[in-house]
């Protein structure tokens, strides 16, 4: 079987569609014409560019403490943006999200997820605890106070937003949480966690946002994908720890693992029964970081360009890496982590887009694969004497229309069968 075959096996759903008139007798023998209108599946990417844009700033007017275009070069992403993906994830690292103690970033952070949400696009809040970028001014204090305002943190941020953020990070890169140094500055989470153990601290995450928000889909991220984080999986699991998906982070700045890794990958963190969640996945279109590199982030360099050899491996690596995903049935989103290479981590030329704006081959690779070939563009079908017509496709939302009455309606994988009555 072919790649591309295999993806079209798992995802591919065939699905008997009864379509009525507005009266509720059924379209028998008509033309209809289908169309799909938003996939079920989410292709995320990360949305910090655009918290200027809908907070509608000028550049200039504050410093940009999550990275990413300032508000006149985002204007220029945002139909590149819109016209792939269709969940974005905003940026809540403590340290920057509330830097002055009492003084968070939620109302801009509120404006970026309406912003988002009115354009049709769910949004996913990245993280809620995470030892990284934690806040200065918590550091020195005595680890019961910590853990109150950690468990306060979480619950704001997850009450507060909830409604426009139903997606969390939980918590992120648990595996080196307790022994996390770092000599430029230490933090008061790691402490807490070498304190109470890794598994404590994760169910105070895990039990505070649902408690805050019910509804929440709450994700266990990591970027160390050893068997470290299988028994750390397995002891929460155990634990009674409702996890509603797994976070798989894949940062591939030294090169593409390839389709066997990856489905080693997949096979080992699919045996948990859970959706499995690509959170964070780059692939650069220039040199390619040495192999000996063991922490991605001491790989500092003032330049790190794009080339066109390098693009052309960047665009022949996500298709393969997509497609790989994809045909696994237990995968439930990737998120791709950057749309420019402007102001991307580590300075690397991992963007979709050129830092002047212009789409890179992998950029239109990826939306041949979304939009095209895993898209159902719109189609004449002619229904039997029942008003019914087979339809197949991916599962999402879709639109039917006889001549000036239409109707949207949702295939879903679970649902052989579905019904539509125009308007």
């Amino acid at each position: 079987m072919t790649p591309a075959a295999a993806v079209d096996a798992v995802r591919r759903i065939d699905v008997s569609l009864t379509v009525r008139r507005p009266d509720g007798s059924p379209c028998a023998d008509t033309e209809v014409e289908i169309a799909q209108v938003r996939h079920e599946f989410a292709f995320g990417n990360i949305g910090f560019d655009f918290v200027g844009l809908a907070n509608e700033e000028r550049d200039g007017d504050r410093e940009n403490v999550f990275g990413g275009a300032d508000p006149e070069a985002a204007a220029t992403l945002e139909d590149l943006w819109l016209d792939l993906f269709n969940t974005a994830t905003l940026p809540f690292y403590w340290g920057g999200f509330e830097a002055v103690e009492g003084e968070p970033d939620t109302g801009r952070l509120r404006a970026a997820a309406r912003w988002f949400g009115d354009r049709g696009v769910t949004v996913k809040g990245h993280p809620l605890v995470w030892h990284t970028l934690a806040p200065d001014w918590l550091r020195g204090r005595p680890l019961d106070e910590v853990e109150r305002v950690v468990r306060a943190r979480v619950r704001r941020e997850a009450s507060s937003f909830a409604g426009l953020i139903d997606t969390w990070d939980a918590i992120n890169e648990v595996v080196i949480m307790p022994v996390f140094a770092n000599e430029e500055r230490q933090n008061a989470i790691t402490g807490l966690c070498r304190s109470i153990g890794r598994i404590p601290t994760i169910r105070l995450a895990f039990e505070e946002a649902r408690a805050a928000n019910p509804a929440a889909t709450l994700v266990l991220n990591d970027f160390n994908l050893s068997t470290a984080y299988e028994c750390l999986i397995e002891g929460v699991l155990e634990a009674g720890v409702q996890v509603d998906a797994i976070g798989l982070q894949s940062h591939m700045h030294q090169g593409y693992w390839g389709e066997e890794r990856t489905q080693e990958v997949l096979e080992r963190f699919a045996r948990y029964g859970l959706p499995l969640h690509w959170t964070e996945t780059t692939l650069v279109s220039g040199d390619l970081m040495p192999p000996a590199i063991v922490d991605l982030n001491d790989h500092q360099v003032a330049e790190w360009p794009s080339t066109p050899e390098g693009e052309q491996r960047q665009a022949d690596d996500v298709v393969r890496h997509y497609r790989t995903l994809l045909a696994h049935p237990a995968v439930g989103a990737v998120t791709y982590w950057g749309i420019t290479d402007r102001g991307a981590w580590l300075n690397a030329p991992a963007g979709l887009v050129r830092a002047d704006g212009t789409p890179k081959p992998a950029y239109d690779a990826l939306r041949g694969l979304v939009k095209k070939d895993w898209w159902l563009a719109p189609t004449s079908l002619r229904t039997d004497g029942e008003g019914r017509v087979t339809v197949q496709g991916w599962a999402g939302e879709y639109s039917a229309r006889v001549g000036e009455h239409s109707a949207s309606w949702r295939l879903r994988p679970d649902t052989p069968s579905a019904e539509v009555t125009l308007s």
